[in-house]
């Protein structure tokens, strides 16, 4: 944990409150004393006060809020003062807001009998009773959680009983707190609770605040008696099935990078359902009895206490943050939560990144205590046993196990701990063990493990047949994903492998990364196991080919394994990776050659796809560059496959026909390449063979208009476009007058993109104007070219997406096409249109994109290389390209490639002599212009 033990542990007045007493009776357990919070008697006397002076039911209520309402906000103020001094102490905290809901609740409800509705004389259907439920009966709320009530009466609401409660609930309302409210019968609570177990939950939870109290009594010994003994287990299922819906709701993932704090795997409700069930079973009024019961152990409840604290510490900063409930973790939000929890930014990562490491260590704790409790359950037979899962394709039935082991629940487990842990390699071969046979682990087992994590030493970790059995768990049972999550959990891995330890729960502060570091991991080996059970084939046919064609698995295995193990720290993670490999990859058994390609993979691991999205690879000196690179073709095979596994883990919606097409291609030029010689690609062949396709498609036209279309383009013009775009502008071309401007729309299914070319008499500036006019529609560019022919013309071809990374709808084309035209036409200024819409929303405002450009003339033969690293926001590459055109730079064409808030902008130019820009002079003053535009483009996007 980076915050220190000490700030964590809380003194006895912070343990679990008793929900069968009120908040207000426990003054202890506050975070101030309850009259520093609302001084009660003081705030009745101003309301009998006030209400002895008005003269109607109007101005009775009136004057109870307007005293309640200043009574509230003194109090909210107050707390949140306090909490700031004492940000860990969130049991005290969730009290303290119970206690002040508790006052006004029951403030509201004295009014509301003694001015508004009283009575001498109380009949017997004119008894009831008020009760707090859910997170409110618990005494546990958030500064801004719900006040959920239950109104109690012994048969059908009375008019007089139906008025009380309306008044209590208008004035309530007034209070600006958000009330769930049901009035109810005893009869009416058994029957709906026997049909929604979520009414039978918060039924578990009820605490009495006013009015008759044997009423509130008998409901929950009725309750007890006729609805909850003996339904232990059908209730157990609903909320199991209840929490697997949630999780999925929640993306399924305990590692997603903007978890609810409240809802998400690994959150707060998963500890409350943990609560609920004890409580149904075995009527505990609080978590601590479950160590009595022996359900957990006492470290085990020791982390249950601490990831409580600690999940509800983060929802109350939450909430007093944004001013309302709050329960997603969003990225603005984790850093204002870290600061006020105490974090500070050191070796070399920033102090959210800190804090949500803790949060997902935190999540990991839950995970493990569910899997104990519920394997307990299960020992006693209130939850159905686990299905046998067939893992493996063709299993029928399960292999015998090996000595040593047995089976618990139909999970694997060991039959004496003392014996099978003499041998310390056994840890290791636990989970072989549970591979072969594609048994679970059992929870017991795993207790077990983790309290001898300590004999996994030095000794162990240089130990031959320990490294056999870890590499195997990768390479022989075809689901490593599902040894190495567990593994993580349990923190073997980290055991085994120290280096490892650093980047688990490890969060990468961006929103390109969907998981924290190890989960990606394990996401991108989950990939490759995918790829070699041909699961992938259909989508992924290169890497499914190249697998079947046959690599070094061992080599591919380590390097998935290892590609981001050197992230974290103050230095290029790739290059400390690779030194990290070279040690590890020689104690896991690897040959000299296997562990040499695995740190120049580690080492290059990003290097296939900053060429495919950064650079130009229709430029034959990209390819040569690349080619000279990877030397070989196993290496070239090899990267592929790391590549797109390493794309694919980053997150669910990452991967697209885009990025493929790109690799592709890449993977198709190289591989040429290294087979034919470097010597073969250069730009006459490619041009010559070119125009030969085209002549051949355009076989149909007359000679004379074939040769018009040939002979009019420059040499990059047949090196930069396909086929089919070529054929295109020819078509667009035929005929063009000098005022028109062609647009023509295409649907590029293969790239995931809209294909937009434009054919127009040529003049400066004309790419900055034509990406002025898409951003105005909300088309994101993607990739760009544009050619100037040799009679004047120019063509222009972009692809574009939508905001969300898929193909520009089709009904919208038109408006695309008409803005276009406006602007080219100089109808609509796209400086003054764009001030209006160059807004970054709040949640991506937090996030430090330093901006670097770079000159290279060396990576073309004719061009220039610009690239721009930067935060990306809206207008930036119109700014970036008008800034260009004002320079008299003509930009041949853009490659733009974005992660998450950061982009890179890429752009072939030369001067208006058609050379490079060779002056380090001139270089300098761009770039100078360029960062300008950057910062009038954050300012105008209020960054």
């Amino acid at each position: 944990m980076t915050q220190p033990q000490e700030a964590l542990a809380v003194s006895a007045s912070d343990q679990p409150l008793n929900p069968s007493l009120s908040a207000a009776s426990s003054p202890g357990t506050l975070l101030l004393p309850g009259e520093e919070i609302i001084d009660q008697p003081a705030l009745a006397a101003r309301i009998d006060a006030a209400c002895a002076s008005a003269a109607n039911p109007s101005e009775i209520r009136a004057a109870t809020v307007a005293e309640l309402a200043k009574a509230q906000s003194a109090a909210r103020a107050t707390l949140a003062e306090a909490f700031t001094a004492n940000p860990l102490a969130a049991r005290r905290a969730t009290r303290s807001y119970a206690f002040m809901t508790d006052v006004l609740v029951t403030e509201v409800l004295r009014v509301a009998q003694t001015y508004l509705y009283p009575t001498n004389i109380q009949s017997e259907g004119e008894r009831i009773a008020v009760l707090a439920v859910g997170g409110y009966g618990r005494a546990e709320m958030a500064p801004f959680s719900d006040v959920d009530l239950l109104f109690l009466t012994p048969w059908k609401v009375t008019g007089k009983v139906e008025s009380i409660i309306e008044s209590t609930l208008y004035m309530l309302w007034d209070l600006r707190l958000k009330v769930g409210h049901s009035s109810r019968t005893i009869k009416d609570c058994l029957r709906l609770g026997r049909e929604d177990y979520t009414i039978r939950t918060t039924f578990l939870e009820m605490r009495h605040l006013s009015g008759d109290a044997s009423l509130s009594a008998e409901l929950q010994e009725t309750l007890r008696e006729q609805l909850f003994e003996g339904t232990i287990g059908e209730f157990v299922e609903a909320k199991l099935e209840e929490r697997d819906t949630r999780h999925e709701k929640q993306g399924g993932q305990r590692y997603m990078v903007e978890p609810n704090v409240k809802e998400g795997k690994g959150g707060l409700r998963d500890l409350q359902a943990l609560y609920w069930i004890a409580k149904y079973e075995h009527s505990v009024a609080k978590a601590g009895e479950l160590v009595g019961l022996g359900i957990f152990r006492p470290e085990e409840f020791a982390a249950f206490d601490e990831a409580e604290r600690f999940l509800w510490a983060v929802r109350c900063h939450l909430h007093l943050l944004a001013g309302r409930a709050q329960d997603m973790l969003s990225f603005d939000m984790q850093v204002e939560v870290a600061a006020r929890l105490g974090y500070s930014d050191h070796s070399g990562r920033r102090a959210v990144e800190h804090f949500m490491q803790d949060y997902f260590l935190q999540a990991t704790q839950v995970g493990d205590l569910t899997r104990i409790f519920l394997t307990g359950l299960e020992a006693r037979h209130v939850k159905t046993e686990p299905a046998i899962l067939g893992f493996l394709r063709g299993v029928t039935r399960r292999k015998r196990l090996k000595p040593g082991y047995t089976l618990s629940q139909n999970r694997l487990d060991i039959a004496s701990p003392e014996e099978f842990f003499e041998d310390p390699l056994n840890i290791l071969r636990l989970f072989e063990e549970a591979l072969r046979t594609s048994y679970l682990i059992h929870p017991n087992a795993m207790r077990e493990l983790t309290a001898r994590l300590d004999l996994i030493d030095d000794t162990m970790r240089s130990d031959r047949e320990a490294n056999r059995i870890f590499l195997d768990l990768m390479l022989k049972h075809g689901n490593p994903e599902r040894a190495l999550r567990r593994m993580n959990e349990l923190g073997v891995l980290s055991a085994f492998m120290p280096e490892f330890g650093h980047i688990v729960a490890m969060m990468q502060f961006n929103m390109y990364h969907s998981y924290t570091v190890d989960e990606h991991t394990i996401q991108v080996i989950s990939t490759l196991a995918q790829i070699e059970r041909e699961e992938l084939e259909e989508e992924l046919p290169l890497v499914s080919g190249i697998l079947k064609s046959g690599v070094n698995r061992k080599v591919l295995y380590v390097a998935c394994l290892l590609h981001d193990i050197g992230k974290g720290r103050n230095e290029d993670h790739s290059i400390l990776g690779a030194r990290m490999a070279r040690s590890i990859a020689p104690r896991l058994g690897l040959k000299p050659a296997e562990c040499e390609t695995v740190e120049w993979l580690v080492r290059y691991h990003l290097l296939m796809s900053d060429m495919a999205q950064k650079r130009d690879i229709a430029d034959p000196r990209t390819v040569r560059d690349f080619a000279k690179a990877v030397r070989t073709r196993e290496r070239l095979d090899l990267l592929t496959v790391l590549t797109v596994c390493d794309i694919r883990g980053v997150g669910p919606n990452t991967w697209n026909n885009w990025k493929a097409t790109l690799l592709r291609s890449l993977h198709r030029s190289t591989a040429m390449a290294l087979e034919t010689g470097l010597e073969d690609l250069n730009r006459e062949q490619l041009e010559g063979e070119a125009k030969k396709r085209l002549r051949k498609a355009l076989s149909d036209w007359k000679k004379s208009a074939v040769k018009v279309e040939v002979d009019r383009h420059y040499g990059p013009y047949w090196q930069g476009l396909d086929l089919a775009t070529q054929v295109t502008f020819a078509k667009m071309l035929n005929g063009l007058k000098s005022h028109e401007i062609k647009i023509k729309t295409k649907q590029d299914e293969n790239r995931d993109a809209t294909r937009v070319c434009f054919a127009l008499v040529d003049h400066p500036g004309i790419f900055s104007r034509l990406a002025g006019a898409l951003s105005l529609v909300g088309a994101n560019v993607v990739d760009a070219r544009t050619y100037t022919s040799k009679d004047g013309y120019a063509t222009a071809v972009f692809w574009v997406q939508d905001r969300d990374g898929n193909p520009y709808e089709k009904a919208r084309l038109p408006r695309l096409t008409t803005m276009i035209r406006k602007t080219l036409k100089g109808e609509v200024v796209t400086s003054e249109a764009m001030e209006k819409r160059d807004k970054i929303k709040k949640r991506e405002r937090p996030f430090n994109v330093p901006t670097t450009i770079t000159f290279d003339n060396e990576g073309s033969e004719i061009y220039t290389i610009i690239e721009v690293d930067t935060r990306d926001r809206p207008g930036l590459l119109y700014d970036l390209t008008k800034t260009l055109a004002a320079a008299n730079v003509y930009i041949a064409s853009a490659t733009i490639a974005t992660y998450g808030v950061q982009v890179v902008d890429t752009f072939y130019v030369k001067d208006t002599f058609g050379l490079k820009l060779h002056s380090e002079q001139r270089r300098a003053a761009l770039e100078n212009k360029l960062r300008d535009a950057i910062l009038r483009v954050a300012e105008r996007a209020g960054a």
